[in-house]
This record gives C-alpha cells, sequence and structure tokens, in this order.
C-alpha cells in the first residue's frame, strides 16, 4: 500500500467521522468547551505549464537529447491524465531508477538531479560505476524520498570536501539537507510565521525566497509554480566544532544545493480542495475512568522561564493510538515528582507539550519547550494479581497511520510520514532502542500500515537506560515556513477514546501564563533535561 493510503476500515471510518462532523456545524448548536476539531488545510494551484517550461529550458540546455523529449501536448486524452504531457512521462522514467515512486508527486519535483546530463552521459557511454553524485551537484545518492498527493520530501547529504569551489569547514560530518515541497498547507496560529531576510546571490532565480533559523533548522522557503517548497538544514546559531554544526557553514551547503535544483519528476492530477475545520465526531459512551487535563495545563512552573503551556483544542489527525493496549498515561517525566496531584500510571492525563526544554518550538511561550508528550504504559501487574500479566520490556508500539517510515540507521527516532490528498504530517517516535529499529526494519522508505507494530516501550536515550520506560510522541506539520512543532496532546486524546470506544471527561484547569515574545536565541536559564529528545536528524 503506498504511503498516504488507507485500510477501508481506517479510510470509511474517517469518512463517516467527517461527515457526521460536518453535519453537526449545520445544526449551529453552540460548540461544548471540550470539543475537538480538525485542523483546516489550504489547496495550493500547481501551475503544470510554467513547470514544463523550465523543463524544456533545462533539457536544451544539452541539444544532443533534447530532441528525444516530447513538449507537444497530447491531445484526445482525458484532462489529468498523464499522456497528456508526454515529456513528463519520459522525464519520470528516466528519474524513477533513482527516486522511487516519484510519479505519485502532484507538486513539480525539484531535486538537485540534472537528468539530462545523465542521459547524455548515458549516450555517451558513460561506465555503469559513474557516481551518481555526479549528476547531482556532488550530493550523495538520496536517502530518504517521499511522494504522494501531496507532494514530496527527500533528504540528501553532502561529504565534507565535497563540490568545487565550496568554503573549508570545521564540521567533519556529512551535513544533512531536506526539501518538501507541498501543495497542501496546515493553517495554524503562527505569529512568527512567514519571516525572513532575502538570499542576494539566489534573488534572480527565487524571488520571493527567505532564509530564517527556526526551530533548529536553517530554512529556505520559497515558492514555485504555485507550490510551496522549503529547503532546510539541521544546525545550531553558534560557533563551528567538528561535531557540531554551524549554521554559518550549512549556509553554502544549501545555497549549492538551491543552485543545482531541477525539474526531476511529478505528474500533474487533479487539484487538491481546501480542508475545513470541522467539530470531530466522539463515542457517545462514557468511560468510567478516563479523565484528562485541559490541553495547556502543564505542572505550574515547569513552563520555560515559569510561563504556562500551550492550550490547543486541535486533533491534528484521526490516528490510530501509539501504544498497543490501553491502559496508557499521559504524563510529564522530567517533572513528574513536582505534581503532587496525579502519578505517573494513573488518570487523569496531565499535558505536558511546552515544559521547559532546550528545544526552539515556537508554538510555546518564549520559544523553548518540550516538542510532544511522553506516555508511559500501565504497570505489569504484580504475581497473583487476577489481571493479565504482561512483560514490561516487551509492550508494543504501533504505527498511528499507513505512512512511510523516515529514519536512517543512526537515528534514536522514528518519523512516520502521511502523504494524501488531505493530509501532509508527521508523526515521530522516541526513547525505542535504535539497535532493536534496525533489526526489524524500521528505516528510510519502508511502508508500515496503520496498527502495525514497529517496536517496543524503552528508555533509550544516547543508551540503554538514558531515561524512563517511555515513548516519546510528537507531530509535525507542513507550513509555508517547513515543518512545524504542534501540540499532540488532543490529538492523543482523541486517538485513545476510539482505542478504548469511549469518551473521557475532562478535569479541570489550572492554565496560567500568557504567551511571551519569541527568543531567538537560547537563554542561559532554559532547563535541560532529556538534552537530545529532540536532536534527531529528521526533524525539520
Amino acid at each position: 500500500m503506498p504511503p498516504g493510503g488507507e485500510t477501508v476500515v481506517g479510510k470509511s471510518f474517517r469518512f463517516v467521522s467527517h461527515l457526521l462532523a460536518s453535519l453537526a456545524l449545520l445544526t449551529a448548536t453552540p460548540v461544548a468547551a471540550d470539543e475537538i476539531r480538525s485542523p483546516s488545510l489550504t489547496a495550493l494551484h500547481v501551475d503544470w505549464r510554467a513547470a514544463l517550461d523550465q523543463l524544456r529550458s533545462e533539457i536544451n540546455g544539452r541539444p544532443q537529447i533534447a530532441g528525444d523529449f516530447i513538449f507537444v501536448p497530447r491531445r484526445f486524452v482525458p484532462r489529468f491524465d498523464p499522456r497528456g504531457m508526454p515529456a513528463l512521462v519520459q522525464l519520470n522514467a528516466v528519474s524513477s531508477q533513482f527516486f522511487t515512486g516519484i510519479a505519485r508527486s502532484s507538486v513539480p519535483v525539484l531535486l538537485p538531479f540534472d537528468a539530462a546530463a545523465y542521459l547524455e552521459a548515458q549516450r555517451n557511454g558513460a561506465p555503469a560505476t559513474t557516481a551518481l553524485s555526479r549528476y547531482q551537484a556532488d550530493f550523495n545518492p538520496v536517502d530518504m524520498f517521499d511522494a504522494g498527493p501531496a507532494g514530496y520530501s527527500a533528504t540528501f547529504s553532502f561529504e565534507p570536501g565535497a563540490g568545487d569551489g565550496m568554503p573549508p569547514r570545521v564540521f567533519t560530518r556529512p551535513v544533512e539537507i531536506q526539501i518538501t515541497g507541498s501543495a497542501l498547507v496546515y493553517d495554524i496560529a503562527d505569529p512568527a510565521g512567514g519571516k525572513g531576510e532575502p538570499v542576494k546571490p539566489l534573488a534572480s532565480i527565487y524571488p520571493d525566497l527567505r532564509k530564517f533559523i527556526r526551530e533548529g533548522y536553517v530554512r529556505y522557503a520559497f515558492t514555485r509554480f504555485g507550490v510551496a517548497y522549503v529547503v532546510s538544514i539541521q544546525c545550531l546559531d553558534s560557533v563551528a566544532k567538528p561535531r557540531r554544526l554551524a549554521c554559518k557553514e550549512a549556509y553554502p551547503v544549501a545555497e549549492r544545493f538551491l543552485k543545482a535544483l531541477r525539474v526531476a519528476g511529478g505528474q500533474r492530477m487533479r487539484p487538491l480542495m481546501d480542508v475545513a475545520s470541522n467539530v470531530m465526531d466522539r463515542p457517545t459512551a462514557r468511560s468510567a475512568d478516563f479523565g484528562y487535563r485541559p490541553s495547556g495545563d502543564i505542572i505550574p512552573n515547569t513552563g520555560y522561564r515559569k510561563q504556562g503551556g500551550h492550550p490547543d483544542a486541535m486533533a491534528y489527525a484521526q490516528i490510530r493510538f501509539p501504544l498497543e493496549k490501553a491502559p496508557a498515561f499521559v504524563h510529564s517525566q522530567s517533572y513528574a515528582k513536582r505534581d503532587k496531584d496525579d502519578g505517573p500510571t494513573a488518570y487523569p492525563w496531565r499535558d505536558n507539550f511546552c515544559e521547559s526544554r532546550s528545544f526552539e518550538v515556537w508554538q510555546c511561550g518564549g520559544g523553548f519547550g518540550h516538542q510532544g508528550e511522553d506516555i508511559r504504559a500501565a504497570d505489569c501487574p504484580s504475581p497473583g494479581d487476577a489481571r493479565e500479566p504482561c512483560d514490561p520490556k516487551q509492550r508494543g508500539v504501533v504505527a498511528v497511520r499507513d505512512a512511510m517510515v523516515i529514519r536512517g540507521s543512526k537515528d534514536q527516532a522514528a518519523t512516520l510520514e502521511v502523504n494524501s490528498r488531505t493530509e501532509h504530517i508527521r508523526f515521530r517516535y522516541m526513547h525505542m532502542n535504535p539497535q532493536a529499529l534496525n533489526a526489524d526494519g524500521v528505516l528510510n522508505g519502508r511502508i508500515v500500515t496503520e496498527g502495525e507494530k514497529i517496536g517496543v516501550i524503552s528508555n533509550y536515550l544516547d543508551h540503554p537506560a538514558g531515561t524512563s520506560m517511555h515513548l516519546h510522541f510528537d507531530v509535525q506539520v507542513f507550513t509555508r515556513d517547513g515543518w512545524i512543532w504542534v501540540s499532540p496532546y488532543v490529538t492523543l486524546v482523541s486517538a485513545y477514546e476510539r482505542l478504548i470506544r469511549a469518551r473521557g471527561r475532562e478535569i479541570g484547569t489550572e492554565i496560567a501564563g500568557t504567551p511571551q515574545p519569541v527568543a531567538h536565541a537560547l537563554p542561559d536559564d532554559v532547563i535541560k533535561p532529556d538534552l537530545r529528545e529532540g536532536s534527531g536528524s529528521e526533524e525539520n
């Protein structure tokens, strides 16, 4: 099943839920305080004619093979039939050798791959051993590529010392570069979004290009063919070190990447539609046990500079709950001892998104905080207990949706990307043992199905027993600024209600604090538990 696809049951459930939610809105009844809403998304119009014009210009630079491409549109074929644009069909046939499924992208795929140079070299008898990087501006073969109805994502790397004319750098490891192009952007409250500075050397190529540092990445956002594209590199705005990439050393790599981008494929499809925010359907039956504190009600004084949490009533997707079995509990792992009322494996749940951390999260007051939620399974029963026995080291973690895996063999985190006509969203899991994930094949490009077991709850943080036994789970959505952290709390509440087939009860509120200006530099007094929790190489 392709990423973004769904099982019949899952697809039907989501369709019925959206239909019921829409009907509920038509009744014009007041929305209850604890209602859960779905996000709204804007669909962008793709200008495929402009993409073909750029492709023609790129191909014409290689006269030897330019005549092989057919740019005259085919008549008498259905409007969205791929045969209507034969040059794209030809291009996809070439590029798909290196970028699997590229024709599934609903937007023009921009990559640092010179298809014309590759074809010309093949015609001239280039050896089969010629490195692909020769046709990719010295960037290594793609590490991850995902294409679907919403767009595409890709990850490349650039070796130390590679590339003519590149300045020397202190960082001794390969630099990882990510790009996403999407025809769907999430409409989130983001006062800090849309900012950045122009890049003068690239202004003639990308007139609206913005460069900015956000949530641990230097990002380059631009619009081409009506589509939102973002190129990003994880870095720190600090002094260069051999094992830590400084953003100033990332800039030349990103600019080389941007200069090398060419139309590499994609396919015209039926246009996407805007997705409206709706009140989500929830179980009718009430749970006798499950309760949860409101979104944003973190333990007092545990936010950055003692600020409160981030209230967010949005369930960003209908997902399968990430733990295999109930009961499960969302609670702080770093500040559990400060919570005088609730135990770590007891109801009610308590939000821990935006607890104080050293990671930039612009949805949090002050711009720093915990990027997701910590989840624990119930304690296993003691001998003689009537409950079903369990092994505390074998409690399953499952895929929340049909998706593609984003994870290198050295990454501690595993990310699932959903790429469909109505969603472009990522779900990240942390603290599972990376050696076990490698052994189970949870690696770049693997397709998983909703509910499929992908690992077990563990305590890995740089090494075994590096943290408590729990799962860290977070959510990113694509915006014009790229992939942005959003609160997964209500998404998890909604998923858990479907798992237990009963509606939970929202309990009390202790939300304190007001939003503060976003910080652009790391303050000295940021509390720093679990320093590696947000440093997986696939975050964006």
